[in-house]
């Protein structure tokens, strides 16, 4: 089973008197990348909110939002009216006729004309916002096995085409190497007295030096083992990008050389469906 990297979770409950929402969502990444907005009230938390998304998460660009809706009509800040009040005066001296409106909305933005309360963040209240944000985890890696499903499905699609395009290979090998040897007669015929020993030593070589039984046996291992780790529990995005690699050095070998019109297609279509592989493997965990 394999886990995608892209996901969404979304969960919400009531905490300390308040509605909290949290959203939780990723799109890949080579490491851990994390982008958290949370209220001040729970700044003391900021570590532990993050190692809990570092461990449950693992890998990808990470957006964490902890948004929060007053329900019980107290709230953490308080207007300093004095404070507001002074601010009017002084400027109702600088600006004449100003419509009284404007300037309390410019004494509120004034320092000092607001407080936030200080108060502790309770461990009962931690323990209610730990619920939900695990459960916005939770949600979130549903997701990411849901979308993790339909990555595997694809993955095995494009392996299967490899390994069935790498069969078709075959058949035209014996006809690669009668092509050979004739084209290397015809080039003979004007010479007279040719070695025949001389001769097929010389196709030997280019026989040889044209096998592609090694790279044949090999890419077979590659896309066989690409399909055990698909099998793995395990976060196996960054094995399976590796081991993509050695399929395309073994499949550009093959297509370097086929020297055969019929098995450079068959590369073609191997390489096409390798750089799907490529591109979908950056998106599992």
């Amino acid at each position: 089973m394999i886990l995608s990297m892209t996901g969404f979770g979304r969960a919400e409950g009531i905490c300390g008197g308040k509605k909290i929402s949290i959203d939780v969502k990723s799109l890949n990444s080579k490491g851990f990348d994390l982008n958290l907005k949370i209220p001040f009230r729970y700044k003391e938390k900021e570590f532990d909110i993050r190692k809990i998304l570092s461990e449950r998460i693992v890998r990808g660009k990470v957006d964490f939002y902890l948004n929060v809706e007053i329900i019980d009509g107290k709230t953490d800040t308080t207007l300093n009216k004095d404070v507001i009040r002074a601010y009017m005066d002084e400027l109702s001296d600088i600006v004449t006729a100003a419509d009284r409106v404007e300037l309390l909305k410019i004494a509120t933005k004034l320092p000092d004309a607001v407080s936030t309360s200080n108060s502790e963040l309770t461990e009962e209240e931690w323990s209610e916002l730990l619920l939900i944000i695990e459960k916005a985890i939770d949600n979130f890696i549903d997701f990411r096995i849901t979308e993790g499903k339909s990555l595997e499905t694809e993955l095995r699609s494009y392996v299967k085409n490899i390994e069935s395009n790498l069969t078709l290979v075959a058949p035209f090998e014996e006809a690669r190497i009668e092509v050979t040897k004739e084209r290397m007669l015809n080039n003979l015929k004007d010479f007279r007295d040719v070695d025949e020993s001389r001769f097929y030593q010389e196709l030997t070589y280019y026989v040889e030096k044209l096998d592609i039984s090694e790279e044949k046996v090999r890419l077979a291992q590659h896309c066989k083992y690409f399909t055990e780790v698909l099998n793995e529990e395990d976060n196996n995005g960054k094995k399976l990008g590796f081991i993509s690699q050695e399929i395309g050095r073994e499949i550009n070998t093959l297509g370097s050389k086929a020297n055969h019109q019929e098995i450079q297609k068959l590369v073609v279509q191997m390489k096409d469906d390798l750089e799907k592989i490529k591109e979908q493997s950056l998106n599992v965990l």
